[in-house]
Parts: C-alpha cells; structure tokens; sequence
C-alpha cells in the first residue's frame, strides 16, 4: 500500500489554511495531494504534476471520483515546466511541494526495470511514451568509461569501474535485456561481502542508471529557481529528498537565495523520518525535509 514518505512532517511546515493555492509537483498516487486538499478544502486549489502518463491517468480517475475535478488540476507533465504552466493556469500558490525520486507504483506494479527484485525489460522511463534514452541503450551502447562515471558521480557507487568493466565484458557475448541479467553481472563484479550489506548490491546501479535516464538532478536544478519565481510572499517551498545529491542541490539552492534575502530557511538541519515512520515504510529511510519561506 502507497505511504506518503514525512507526511505529518510536510502538512505542518507548509502552513497550510483553508482556501489556499497549492501545487504538488510529484503527484504519484497522491498521497500528499489529497492530504493538502483537505487541510486548504472546501475554497482551495491544487495543481499537480505527474510525468508518468499511467499514474497520470490513474489520479485524473480517482480525482474525478471524488468529485474534485474543479478543485484539484492534474496534468501530464514534467515539473521542470512548472513556471509556464502555473503563469498560464494558475495564481500565485502559497505551498509548493517535491516528493523526489519515485512512486512505489514504479518498483512494484509498473514492469518498467526500476526494481531489481524481479525480471523485468530495462526501460526505467518515467514516460514510456515521450522519453527517448532507456535504460537499456545505456546498458548496452556506452561506453565503459561514461558507465563507470555515472555510476560512480550518479549512484556514488565505490566498485563503479569495476561494475563497468563487466558490463562491457558480458555485452560482447549477449545483449543484456532485463533486470534480472544485470543484477547477476553487478553481483559477480563486487566482492561477496559486499552483497552481505543491508543496501542491496545493485541499489546504487539501479539509481545511477534511473536518474540518468529520466534527467532526475537536471530537471531539479532547471526547477527550484521557478519555483522560488511563482510562489506567493510568505508561501513555503518543502523538498523531500532521498539521496545526498538531490540533497545537495536543494541545500546549495536555498542557500544563495537566503542570502540574497529572498528566502529564509526553516529547517536549518533536514528533517528525516522517525524510527516508527522507517520500520513502517522502509523506502522512506533515506528520506530529507527540506522547507523554506519566501520573505520578498
């Protein structure tokens, strides 16, 4: 069952009251969206962004089931669009919320290769229809060194040049189709304690390949100074985090703009999930709140 990652968290630093403007740019399976509605409802409005057509489509059904199809706006569309389509659509919110990485939707259900617990074909796309590079043109077509490289600077993986190498190695012989396969090669090129770790031994892979694919760290940095742009005066800006690079832009990012004057940060230290919300819901371990206000 989906489980929105710091929801009571999120809730209350967005400052939310009844009648206010809102946009959620990771709908997901709108487990934060339908929580702010209910706190800005019965005059509010939301605006959300869902890249994935499928899980698009799935919450443009729910929404209209429960009646909320004038108050809650659900587009097809990567939020790195977010100024252009809140200046066309929408006023000034007054809370804008990302919920990086992705839905559980995606690991469990989606058959697309971002989980590495089953066999899947390697696409990784957030938008099968509209994305072009997959995750399996990476696999099979780059080059060993701009494999090692993201490996290494994407998923921060240690053994990443080794990984490489026997990607290369393995891909002379056959093409490498599905998860499964590649789980099997990341695990005879790593050391056998390295698979007795907590973290899986291709989590890391599996990350690096994702995010380069669905250009995950660009589209933010392209975002946050939009978001900065459209949001109201006094409006709050909560970015949830789930590894130390998105983390780091978002730190870097609040930062200069606080010291321009333009924002004031409230979470001088991340807020991260309890212990009770990460035995509950172990994706959301990883997980960082980042909130800030906007003062001019």
């Amino acid at each position: 069952m989906h489980k929105p990652v710091l929801l009571k968290e999120v809730i209350e630093n967005l400052n939310l009251e009844k009648g206010g403007r809102a946009i959620d740019c990771t709908f997901g399976q709108g487990g934060h969206t339908f929580a702010i509605w209910e706190k800005i409802k019965p005059t509010g409005k939301i605006l959300a962004f869902e890249r994935d057509p499928v899980l698009q489509e799935k919450g443009v059904e729910k929404i209209k089931e429960l009646g909320l199809d004038e108050k809650i706006v659900l587009k097809n569309a990567n939020f790195v669009f977010l100024e252009d389509v809140t200046k066309k659509e929408f006023e000034k919110p007054q809370a804008i919320l990302f919920d990086l990485g992705l839905s559980s939707w995606h690991l469990d259900e989606s058959k697309r290769g971002f989980s590495f617990k089953g066999c899947e074909p390697l696409d990784m796309r957030f938008n099968p229809f509209g994305d072009e590079l997959t995750a399996h043109e990476v696999i099979n077509k780059w080059a060993e060194e701009d494999l090692a490289t993201f490996f290494k600077e994407l998923g921060e993986e240690r053994f990443a040049k080794k990984i490489a190498e026997k990607i290369v190695e393995e891909r002379k012989n056959r093409t490498i189709e599905n998860t499964s396969q590649l789980v099997e090669i990341i695990k005879t090129a790593v050391p056998s304690w390295y698979c007795g770790k907590k973290i899986h031994w291709a989590t890391r892979v599996f990350q690096a390949i994702r995010i380069l694919v669905n250009q995950e760290l660009d589209s933010l940095e392209k975002t946050l100074p939009q978001a900065i742009e459209i949001l109201d005066k006094g409006g709050r800006l909560a970015v949830i985090s789930y590894h130390s690079l998105e983390d780091r832009i978002a730190k870097h990012f609040f930062k200069k703009e606080a010291e321009k004057g333009i924002i004031k940060i409230l979470t001088k230290k991340p807020i991260i999930p309890s212990e009770e919300e990460k035995e509950e819901n172990p994706r959301s371990r990883s997980a960082k709140l980042r909130v800030i206000e906007k003062i001019k």
